[in-house]
């Protein structure tokens, strides 16, 4: 019977020790976090080809129930850069409804996964196959950013890469200088705006106190505020939020349910599994970190995957966007001071009041400078330096890596994911049985060959075996297999020395193991080898055998 996971979110295990002092610290740090994931989540919906609105929602209503229900303490939700790419493809191929179903459905399918208690499974995908499709969606959110970053007329954007790229060259008439000003400005001040300030021993002077407060500001929000400014008092000919977008509402949408059809289900398959996956994959990881970082208790994953199902099923009822665990929110959300999920739930009300209060002032923002605070999300995201570590690595490393990154660049991150699968579980064979080895052991008594099996005998190793009946002396009787070092038995390997055993008795020889380890011992008796074998072909140990053939009972 399989046995399912105890829904219980981190929150109430933390909740009858918490006191004013923490509620403090975490609303301090849910602020903090807030004034981070505006430009965030305005940039991700808007570089995920949706509406800005659709993305404060999702860091709303998603961001709330990951912290409420989640398995971390500190882990901040919502819409992820590493999205971008996967939602604007579901969107140009399946439409905007769809994309919300899609959404849905990986919301359920995630719920599945955590109560059957799954969640561990995520951490056996190889780090060759993360870092590869990670580094791809680096290099297609920075490729993307290029229409608005240099003020491009481009109606829609294809969604595959190559029609990208075609698309850019085509229009590229169209380049704005002040856009292209504006972007790498921007890029150039959140890259540049310091993060902390170690203040120095003794006086304070003016430029220490200013860089103090500047620390405490986040570089994405001053660039925006900046760029808009600029823009404004400038009167440059660039688009902005407003002038393709309209205002953005000082409100949440209304709970719509989107249409929903049994064949139209059937057709979103694949979105569903990317959402789910790329989701699962980003949420645990991020959870990783906060753990390798935090003070708090470890997350429960299989809670986490629970709460992000629930936050994906719910956020598109309001037009949401898919969400996952983000990696900078939640590095802020610590560093902020944050000790429980309370913080996370913090920043979702407090964008929920700025947009209630502030919303239409975002019209006035640069789409130019959201790209350019996208191109560094983008560096920021990739793990560059890991290509130029390959050398050290095993060529088959090297192809699961280089394989994933080209694969989600130039087709899609499911496809790269599969793919990197079949390539690492191919290359684990070959590797296995690589290390399975049959050696001639000193010479037995007369009559009898020696055999010792070192390793693993299973489907990819069965041939090392097949052959041992062959070339045998005319005086052998006896095929003496020691297997003490066998640590490991398939099905595949118990039938090859069945067969092994059939084709001894058809010449009139005998098999004998000795020294089985528990699970082959195990697999042999369950398999009915023991019994073809008898007392007088299975031993405890190579010792036992020699000790009967000295008797002479051989």
């Amino acid at each position: 019977m399989v046995r399912l996971h105890r829904f219980r979110p981190r929150l109430l295990d933390l909740w009858p020790h918490y006191t004013r002092q923490r509620f403090l610290a975490d609303l301090g740090a849910g602020l903090t976090v807030a004034i981070v994931a505006l430009p965030l989540a305005l940039a991700f919906a808007i570089g995920s080809g949706v509406k800005p609105e659709q993305g404060l929602v999702t860091a709303i209503v998603a961001g709330f129930l990951i912290s409420l229900l989640g398995g971390s303490s500190v882990q901040i939700g919502g819409p992820a850069g590493a999205f971008i790419v996967i939602v604007y493809g579901i969107v140009q191929r399946y439409g905007l409804a769809n994309l919300l179903v899609s959404t849905m459905l990986a919301g359920l399918l995630l719920m599945g996964l955590g109560a059957l208690r799954l969640g561990v499974l995520v951490r056996y995908i190889p780090v060759g196959i993360v870092l590869g499709f990670t580094n791809g969606i680096a290099v297609l959110i920075g490729f993307a950013q290029l229409k608005d970053l240099l003020g491009l007329r481009i109606a829609q954007m294809p969604a595959d890469f190559f029609g990208q790229l075609h698309t850019l060259a085509s229009n590229l008439g169209s380049f704005s200088p002040g856009a292209l000003l504006l972007g790498l400005a921007s890029a150039a001040l959140v890259s540049l705006w310091p993060k902390s300030y170690a203040m120095p021993m003794g006086e304070l002077r003016w430029r220490d106190r200013l860089l103090r407060m500047a620390a405490h500001l986040p570089g994405t929000l001053v660039a925006l505020l900046g760029a808009g400014l600029a823009a404004h008092l400038l009167s440059l000919p660039v688009e902005t939020i407003g002038s393709r977008f309209g205002e953005i509402p000082r409100s949440l949408p209304p709970l719509a349910w989107p249409e929903l059809s049994w064949q139209g289900a059937q057709g979103l398959v694949m979105p569903t599994l990317t959402i789910a996956l790329l989701g699962a994959v980003e949420s645990l990881l991020c959870a990783r970190v906060a753990d390798a970082q935090g003070s708090s208790p470890r997350h429960d994953p299989n809670q986490e995957l629970m709460a992000q199902g629930v936050a994906n099923f719910v956020a598109p009822l309001f037009g949401g966007i898919p969400a996952t665990g983000t990696m900078a929110r939640t590095v802020t959300n610590l560093r902020a001071g944050a000790t429980s999920p309370v913080a996370g739930m913090v920043h979702a009300l407090a964008l929920l009041l700025i947009v209630l209060v502030a919303a239409p002032l975002a019209a006035h923002i640069p789409l130019a400078a959201l790209a350019g605070i996208l191109l560094v999300v983008a560096w920021n995201m990739g793990e560059w330096h890991e290509f130029a570590r390959l050398r050290r690595f095993s060529p088959q490393y090297r192809t699961i890596l280089v394989g994933s990154f080209v694969l989600t660049v130039v087709v899609d991150l499911t496809v790269a994911v599969e793919v990197g699968l079949v390539l690492a579980c191919l290359f684990f064979v070959y590797r296995m049985s690589s290390l399975f080895r049959v050696e001639a052991a000193p010479a037995g008594p007369t009559g009898a060959r020696v055999i010792r099996l070192h390793g693993a005998l299973f489907f990819g190793a069965v041939g090392k075996v097949e052959g041992l009946a062959e070339g045998l002396a005319p005086e052998c009787r006896q095929l003496v297999l020691d297997a003490q070092p066998l640590f490991a038995l398939d099905t595949s390997g118990l039938d090859a020395l069945e067969q092994l055993r059939r084709d001894l008795a058809s010449q009139g020889r005998r098999l004998v193991i000795c020294g089985l380890a528990e699970q082959p011992a195990s697999l042999v008796r369950r398999g009915g080898l023991a019994d073809a074998l008898g007392e007088q072909g299975l031993f405890p140990d190579l010792a036992a055998w020699q000790g009967r053939q000295a008797a002479g009972g051989g």
